[in-house]
């Protein structure tokens, strides 16, 4: 005999007291010491077995007068269903680690991981000790940038408009783009002085964002500082605004970037703001939290941290 089971069975397990009933009672060779270990009746075991029995279309034991033994298709699935109990338990106890050891997945925008938030973990790691922090940094985070849904985090920081439905959206803060450069660009035969020196020099474009009308261009913070007479789509175009900071630390040109990520590298003297000519975002960071289900001690306690370092901004 074989297991025939249709499609549509397939598309819904059988209960899951059944299939236990069935492991325990494969294992201990008799309803009623299955009985013992389940709390139930031998009655409610040898139902739960005939309802898996029911659903198969096959019998899974033969009943003895005084034992039980396996058919040759209980023989066949109780393996699986074995394994499948081992895999559902460690699933279970991982979770449970987890949120005893105070696990938090954070997932963050790259630029915003690296300048912002990482030179300030070490305060939250004094503060939170007992706290496993565990990030990663994406630009599905950005906005427009790909398929954020999938990311495994239970707390994520957006780049955006601030529109996630289905989740608790706290603004960190909104910030506006300012020119930064190399402190070596103040200096020298073509030193920025003047908006207008930048004829001089090379344009860096950051293009994290790729909505056009959330991001301000070159050509519209020289509209707005009254400059003509100079390509403003010339230069390298990044997709991430780490590379455009990067290559602005390098001395490889100007580049527009958000001020609360860039005043660590100028306070430094890594950067520098040639001109404090600041152009509004669009977009502004925020900090997506699940509403179903809260969050655990760990993620509340990031949260909460997160949001006074972030007042410090505003």
């Amino acid at each position: 005999m074989t297991l025939s089971v249709s499609a549509h069975q397939l598309s819904r397990l059988p209960p899951f007291a059944a299939l236990r009933a069935f492991e325990v009672a494969a294992r201990l060779g008799s309803f009623r010491r299955a009985s013992e270990e389940l709390h139930v009746t031998p009655s409610a075991v040898s139902q739960q077995v005939k309802l898996l029995e029911d659903y198969l279309g096959v019998p899974l034991f033969l009943r003895l007068p005084r034992a039980l033994e396996l058919t040759r298709e209980g023989e066949s699935m109780l393996p699986a269903v074995r394994e499948g109990f081992a895999t559902f338990t460690t699933a279970m106890k991982s979770v449970m680690r987890n949120a005893s050891s105070g696990l938090v997945m954070v997932n963050a925008p790259p630029t915003f991981a690296r300048r912002w938030l990482v030179p300030r973990l070490p305060r939250f790691a004094q503060a939170y000790p007992q706290v496993e922090l565990h990030l990663t940094s994406s630009l599905a985070m950005v906005d427009g940038r790909g398929d954020a849904s999938a990311a495994e985090a239970a707390i994520a920081i957006r780049y955006g408009a601030g529109v996630y439905p289905g989740s608790r959206v706290d603004r960190i803060f909104r910030a506006s783009y300012v020119p930064v450069c190399s402190p070596s660009l103040l200096k020298g035969p073509h030193a920025l002085r003047s908006p207008a020196d930048l004829r001089h020099h090379t344009l860096i474009h950051d293009e994290t964002v790729p909505d056009e009308r959330a991001r301000p261009s070159w050509a519209q913070w020289l509209k707005l500082e009254g400059v003509t007479g100079i390509d403003a789509a010339r230069g390298p175009h990044f997709s991430d605004g780490s590379l455009a900071i990067e290559a602005a630390t390098d001395g490889q040109g100007v580049t527009l970037a958000l001020r609360p990520l860039v005043e660590a590298d100028v306070k430094a003297g890594r950067l520098a703001i040639p001109f404090d000519a600041p152009v509004p975002s669009g977009y502004a960071y925020y900090l997506v939290t699940p509403t179903i289900g809260g969050l655990a001690p760990g993620a509340s306690a990031f949260r909460h941290w997160l949001l006074l370092e972030a007042a410090a901004v505003n």
